[in-house]
């Protein structure tokens, strides 16, 4: 198949930096989108043999890359939608509450 699933536009301004190229090739890694309804977007990506899990956004920065532990990203708070989101990505990804 040549055409992607899923394309996403950016929606933040040039200052939060480029955006994360991510490749959806990999069959073990699972990855999440978010977008809430202003325009927030976040991008959820877990790796099934590293067990390494990363959470961007565009609001705090492309480039900053938060670690998802136990389905929380340290350092970071999140609205209600968005932490129950990532929640969901986390059990989706891992099996584990």
């Amino acid at each position: 198949m040549s055409e992607p699933l899923l394309r996403i536009h950016n929606h933040h301004v040039v200052e939060c930096g480029d955006p994360p190229i991510i490749n959806g090739d990999d069959p073990d890694l699972y990855l999440g989108y978010f977008e809430n309804p202003y325009g927030e977007q976040w991008v959820f990506a877990y790796h099934r043999k590293t067990h390494r899990s990363e959470l961007r956004g565009g609001d705090i920065g492309w480039n900053t890359v938060h670690a998802v532990v136990d389905g929380r990203a340290a350092g970071l708070i999140l609205g209600g939608e968005e932490a129950a989101w990532l929640q969901a990505c986390w059990r989706a990804a891992t099996g584990r509450r």
